[in-house]
């Protein structure tokens, strides 16, 4: 497994984001922190851990929190924004709203 540097895991986010309709957060010092967050889980790991969230030790317990996580496409359609706010609705992107703290999808019933 090759580590990533952080144009690799940038161009991770940037793929994402535009195969799924989303938009990368626009604060770049923030964005940038969870490009060296994700960095560091695949060169932890081996996969690209959500970085807001703790390994639970292999990738099969952590298969869902591998960004963009099960929660993600969920999160951004209720509430504009993922969890760690990588990743944007285009809507709400345009809104000029700054993401807030929303509820843990792991913990949802």
């Amino acid at each position: 497994m090759a580590e990533k540097d952080p144009g690799q895991t940038r161009q991770f986010t940037e793929m994402v984001a535009a195969k799924q309709g989303w938009t990368l957060n626009p604060d770049r010092e923030f964005y940038e922190s969870l490009v060296t967050g994700l960095m560091a889980n695949w060169n932890r790991y081996g996969y690209f851990l959500c970085p807001c969230r703790d390994s639970e030790g292999t990738r099969e317990a952590d298969a869902r929190a591998i960004c963009p996580c099960a929660w993600a496409r969920s999160d951004i359609e209720k509430y504009g924004h993922c969890y760690c706010a990588l990743y944007l609705s285009r809507e709400f992107a345009a809104s000029g709203k700054e993401p807030s703290g929303i509820p843990d999808g792991r913990n949802a019933t």
